[in-house]
Formats: structure tokens, sequence, C-alpha cells
């Protein structure tokens, strides 16, 4: 296994009110077309990023994003319109987790190895980050947009080699 240290650590279970804004202003701009499962993993690995000092995601550092069930409320709803019968909604893109990767490598600036893993223990996680790290480590990232009747939450770990 690689030996990593904690860089930086960022929780926010749930996200403070008006998280979606302070998101707008540290990128300059709104993140477009990702719902609201995406919109929350960006604005807890930016924070991350924020604590370890880095202002954008180096290369050589592999990314890893976990969830219990990802955009549940994007899949509910692109099911929903889905039966109207009308082209595939929009809505059909947010709830596909694959497209998160593909937004935090735009926002993050950033392309290399990146990841999605649907699972049940962040330890397991967490221990399958290390041994995946990159040169540069690993950018971890769990999120949920509700668990067991808690709200939405997301927690990052900036991880670099000793």
């Amino acid at each position: 296994m690689n030996r990593c240290r904690t860089a930086a650590h960022f929780v926010a279970a749930p996200p403070p009110a008006g998280w979606q804004e302070w998101l707008t202003q540290r990128l300059g701009r709104r993140p477009r077309r990702i719902g609201a499962w995406s919109e929350l993993a960006l604005y807890g690995a930016v924070q991350c990023l924020d604590l370890a000092g880095e202002s954008t995601l180096p290369a050589g550092v592999a990314l890893r994003v976990a969830s219990l069930r990802g955009p549940m409320r994007a899949a509910r709803a692109c099911i929903e319109q889905s039966t109207s019968g009308l082209p595939m909604p929009f809505t059909f893109l947010q709830s596909q987790p694959s497209q998160l990767l593909a937004a935090l490598s735009h926002y993050l600036d950033w392309q290399g190895d990146a990841r999605l893993v649907v699972a049940r223990e962040p330890a397991a996680v967490l221990a399958l980050a290390q041994l995946e790290a990159g040169p540069s480590g690993v950018l971890l990232g769990w999120v949920e947009e509700e668990h067991q009747g808690h709200g939405m939450q997301t927690q990052w770990w900036r991880l670099v080699p000793e």
C-alpha cells in the first residue's frame, strides 16, 4: 500500500446555506448542465483543494469519488420525465454518475485517472484509493444527496505521498 498523509480534509454534512452561491463565486460562473449531486461534489472538492493550498488539481493525482447511491434525485426525475412520451429529457445526463467525473475534470482543470466507486464502506474505499494513488497522491470524495434520513453530505480528503 502506498503510504499517504492527509494534506486536507473537508466535511459538509449538511452543506451550509449559500453553498451553491459560494461555488459560483469561487468558480467565477455557475456550473452548467450538472445536477445537485455533482454540484455538491464539486463544492466539496474545491473546498478541500483550497484547504490543501492548491488552486487546481495537480497532474499525477488519482481522483476517486464514492457514493452509496449516486444522483438518485436526478434518476427519479428522469424516470418521471421519460413517461411523458417526449424525447429523452436533459435530466438523463444528470442521472449518470460518470458525468461528475467530466465536471470535476473541467472545473479543476485536470485530466488523468478518475473513477467512481459505488460502495457501502468508506474505510474500504479509502484503503483502495491509497493503493491506487498516483505519483502526486489522490483526491478522494464521498458524496450523498440523502442517506438514512440525513441530508446532503460531501466529504473530501487530499492525500499526498509520504
